[in-house]
């Protein structure tokens, strides 16, 4: 089932390997192979590399419930700061993803980046426990989301049931997978039809908002800072919310070889996508207080919908579609995304060998994506998914924070790489000290579910011993791994 990196066969079914020579791309080039002629094709331009980033980033919570940030700095004024300071700390972020894009140009995102920085172990650790616990609970969690809210105009005078949210949940979660297995092209093409629709609801809150201002309604801003004091623990609080609403700027590096021309596609697209989002955000949550108070919307279950109520009379019925939308694009984002980094696992020993396999005529990785299917379906009719991302999300910034201190760990250990697009060393010094300073404040608040998370996490490194480092497995145990 899990090998140590060899070189593999040609399938003689209607998947190939993902390099079709069985020539694995050199750890030391940080080039792909591409010898072999069934590979994943370069469909990615710059409008869709724009689309998949936004349109991973931007999900529910922007429309649903940012309260958390107001609930932690206990002002307006500092919530928009935070907001704004966020925004800047992510694109810091996404700045030094796009030197790591341009320098080491293989899928992946994290895992590559880690693996070429650290070696196998650690890569090993963030891929394990990304395919078993943290993707099929995101997509769950988004993806309820989405039956929700595609639901919500039939059920305006009663609670929904939650086996209609789950049953049409599953549907949808089935629906992008289909999608990602037929057609990359239909699937980028989707992306950015959804990042329009996410972005013309944004508009929809914006301009209304704006107008409000202009009519005069700036009582919410008055003393902006003034109210509730942010605690010391509060504050750090707020921005952990903050940095997690803008997460998904890294997502473009997980199809890096997919991209065309990525030398300068990346950074741009990055750079664009993340001005976007940032005065997106920052814009929407001043509309919200120009017709909220900041009581108000502590107490409003879904902001924008309360936002709608107020100011579109009966048009409000169209936010819960454009929430739905904007969920079904953060689905379709996310699986695209991240079974390029189940893809290049395989390829490089650490996952079954399937999962490395493309399909012959539609060029899709498809174990990569279909493998994520079963785990997603057990997490929604079965798992506790808000304490298991409570449980692991202090693992994304972990690793996040890994892979921007292996930038400045390659600068010294690989000073001749070559590098297209290079960003001040202050940058991810400052960055990566921000994740891990998140990593620690989480084992400081919440010491029961983040030292779970930790242990959850720390399996990775049995397993690794198990599958990839132990040679003289016994018969019986060759077979139950299916080999």
């Amino acid at each position: 089932m899990f090998r140590k990196s060899a070189v593999p066969a040609v399938s003689n079914g209607s998947y190939l390997q993902g390099q079709a020579n069985g020539k694995l791309s050199s750890m030391g080039s940080g080039q792909p192979a591409q010898e072999g002629k069934v590979v994943l094709k370069k469909k990615v331009t710059l409008l869709r590399g724009i689309s998949i980033i936004i349109g991973t980033i931007i999900g529910a919570g922007i429309f649903i419930s940012p309260k958390g940030i107001l609930k932690n700095t206990g002002s307006v004024g500092m919530s928009l700061t935070v907001w704004t300071v966020c925004g800047i700390l992510s694109l810091f972020g996404a700045l030094c993803y796009a030197e790591l894009g341009t320098c080491i140009k293989k899928s992946g995102g994290h895992y590559t980046y880690i693996l070429e920085a650290f070696g196998p172990l650690p890569a090993f650790v963030r891929v394990w426990v990304e395919l078993l616990v943290i993707r099929p609970a995101a997509t769950a969690v988004i993806s309820l989301a989405f039956g929700r809210y595609i639901l919500e105009p039939f059920f305006m005078q009663c609670e929904i049931p939650e086996l209609a949210i789950k049953l049409i949940t599953a549907v949808g979660i089935t629906l992008v997978m289909v999608l990602n297995s037929t057609s990359v092209s239909w699937s980028a093409r989707i992306q950015m039809f959804l990042t329009f629709c996410k972005l013309v609801a944004i508009l929809i809150i914006v301009v209304p908002g704006v107008i409000q201002l202009i009519k005069g309604e700036t009582q919410h801003f008055k003393n902006a800072f003034a109210g509730n004091d942010a605690s010391v623990m509060g504050l750090p609080l707020a921005f952990y919310s903050g940095m997690y609403a803008y997460s998904g700027w890294f997502y473009l590096n997980f199809v890096t070889e997919e991209v065309e021309n990525p030398e300068k596609n990346i950074p741009l697209a990055i750079c664009i996508s993340m001005i976007i989002v940032t005065v997106g955000y920052v814009l929407t949550n001043v509309a919200y207080f120009t017709t909220i108070s900041a009581g108000e919307l502590l107490l409003s279950k879904a902001v924008a919908v309360t936002f709608a109520e107020r100011l579109m009379g009966s048009f409000s019925l169209a936010v819960p579609v454009f929430v739905a939308l904007s969920c079904f694009g953060s689905m379709n984002g996310g699986i695209f995304a991240v079974s390029r980094m189940f893809f290049v696992a395989s390829r490089e020993g650490h996952l079954p060998e399937i999962l490395s396999m493309i399909h012959v005529r539609k060029h899709t990785p498809l174990p990569a994506v279909i493998v994520l299917h079963p785990l997603t379906m057990i997490m929604l009719f079965n798992g506790d998914l808000y304490s298991l991302l409570n449980f692991l999300s202090f693992a994304r910034w972990l690793f996040i924070g890994l892979v921007v201190a292996g930038l400045i760990y390659l600068r010294y250990k690989r000073p001749d790489m070559p590098r297209p697009f290079k960003v001040p060393l202050f940058i991810p010094a400052l960055f990566s000290f921000t994740c891990l300073f998140m990593v620690a404040l989480s084992l400081y608040s919440d010491p029961v579910n983040t030292g779970i998370g930790f242990a959850i996490t720390l399996t990775g490194i049995p397993a690794y011993y198990l599958f990839i480092v132990w040679d003289n497995k016994p018969k019986w145990f060759r077979k139950l791994l299916g080999k």
